[in-house]
C-alpha cells in the first residue's frame, strides 16, 4: 500500500499561525515548535492529543551471534524478555513512569515462554540462521514476519507506537543493513554493540564484511533484510509500515530501530513524515545513519541500551509539544501585547 503525503499547506499554515500566536517571542520554543507542528500534521489536527501510547519490544535471536559478534551469549535475549515482563528492565521502569503500555513480542527467541499478559507469541523459528552460511531467513518467513508486525499494530489501541527491540547480535544486523542500503563501508557502520573490546570489534567487522560479500546479490531492501536481518527486525518493519498507514506517531528508538526505519524508508519514503527520532545513541554509525535520512533526534545522551529506552525518555517532549498547542494561551486570549504593539 502506498502512503499518502501528509503535506497540507492549509494545516501547516494553521499550525504555524497557532504557534506564532502563543504568548512567546516567535520561535522561542525552538525545536519543540517544530515537533508540535509535526505531531499536528501526523494526526491531522491543530489540537493534537497523544492517546494510549504503545511501547512494543520486538525480540528475536540471531544465528550469527554464535560467531562471537556480541559480548553477551544468546541466552540473554530470553532472560531480558523475562525481565521486561517482570517489570525490572529500564524500559519497563520508564514505560511505567510515563504511563506507556508495554508489550513484548516473541518474534523468534530461542526459548519457550509461558503465556502471560503483555507477551505476544509470533515466533517464526528459534532464531535466524547463521547469515555467514545462508540467508538469515528465507523470503517466505521474512514476509510472514512483516505481516505479523502489521497484525500487532492492528491489535493495539492508541495513536502512538514506540519502538523497542531485544536480540543478541542485532547491532550486527543493523550495521550490515546500514552498509548495504547506504553504500557506506561496514567499518564505518559497526560499533562495539554490547561492549566488545577493540580486538572483538575488529573481529566483528571482519565477519560482517564476509557476510555482506556472501550476500552481495541481496540489494533490494526486503532481500537485504531477509539475508542480513532478524525476525524481530522484520516484524518491527511491518509494525512501522502499518502504524504509518494508520497515521500513528512512530517514535524511533536507537540504532536497530533506525536501521529498520531505513528499510521502511527505502520501501515507502513517506514513512519518515510519521517518524519522530527519539535520540542519537552512542553506537557507532547511528549518527551517520540519522544524517543519511535527514533525521534530527530529540536527545543525545550517549545511550546504547536499546529496548526502547530512548523512545520512552523522549516521550514527555512529545506530550509537552502537544500541550503547548492545546493549552498555551495566545496573545489575544491572555490579553498580552504582541511584539511591536503599543
Amino acid at each position: 500500500m502506498t502512503l499518502s503525503d501528509l503535506t497540507s499547506p492549509t494545516l501547516h499554515h494553521a499550525l504555524q499561525h497557532k504557534l506564532d500566536q502563543k504568548t512567546k517571542p516567535l520561535g522561542a520554543l525552538g525545536r519543540l515548535e517544530a515537533l508540535a507542528l509535526q505531531l499536528g500534521e501526523i494526526l491531522g489536527t491543530e489540537l493534537p492529543e497523544l492517546v494510549q501510547p504503545q511501547m512494543v519490544v520486538f525480540a528475536g535471536d540471531h544465528g550469527l551471534a554464535a560467531r562471537g559478534v556480541s559480548a553477551y551469549p544468546s541466552d540473554v535475549t530470553w532472560q531480558m524478555v523475562e525481565n521486561y515482563l517482570a517489570g525490572g528492565a529500564c524500559v519497563s521502569v520508564l514505560a511505567r513512569q510515563h504511563g506507556i503500555a508495554l508489550t513484548v513480542v516473541d518474534c523468534g527467541v530461542r526459548h519457550d515462554f509461558a503465556p502471560r499478559v503483555g507477551l505476544l507469541d509470533y515466533k517464526i523459528a528459534y532464531g535466524t540462521a547463521d547469515a555467514l552460511e545462508q540467508p538469515a531467513m528465507d523470503a517466505i518467513d521474512c514476509e510472514r514476519a512483516v505481516a505479523q508486525g502489521r497484525a500487532v499494530v492492528k491489535s493495539l489501541p492508541g495513536n502512538a507506537l514506540l519502538l523497542g527491540e531485544m536480540g543478541i547480535g542485532n547491532t550486527s544486523a543493523a550495521s550490515m543493513l546500514m552498509a548495504r542500503l547506504t553504500g557506506l563501508d561496514i567499518a564505518d557502520c559497526t560499533g562495539a554493540g554490547t561492549g566488545l573490546d577493540d580486538a572483538g570489534l575488529q573481529r566483528k567487522i571482519a565477519i560482517l564484511a564476509q557476510v555482506l560479500e556472501r550476500h552481495a546479490d541481496a540489494t533490494h531492501p526486503l532481500q537485504a533484510l531477509a539475508a542480513l536481518g532478524g525476525f524481530e527486525m522484520a516484524t518491527m518493519l511491518g509494525a512501522v509500515l502499518q502504524a504509518a498507514e494508520e497515521r500513528r506517531v512512530v517514535v524511533v528508538d536507537g540504532f536497530i530501530a533506525t536501521a529498520v526505519v531505513l528499510v521502511a524508508h527505502a520501501l515507502q519514503p513517506l514513512v519518515l513524515q510519521r517518524c519522530v527520532f527519539a535520540h542519537c545513541s552512542g553506537e557507532r554509525g547511528h549518527r551517520q545513519l540519522l544524517q543519511h535520512m535527514g533525521a534530527q533526534p530529540l536527545l543525545d545522551l550517549g545511550l546504547r541500551l536499546g529496548e526502547g529506552s530512548g523512545a520512552a525518555l523522549a516521550w514527555p517532549l512529545l506530550q509537552s509539544a502537544c500541550l503547548v498547542l492545546r493549552e498555551m494561551a495566545s496573545f489575544a486570549s491572555a490579553g498580552v501585547s504582541e511584539s511591536g504593539a503599543a
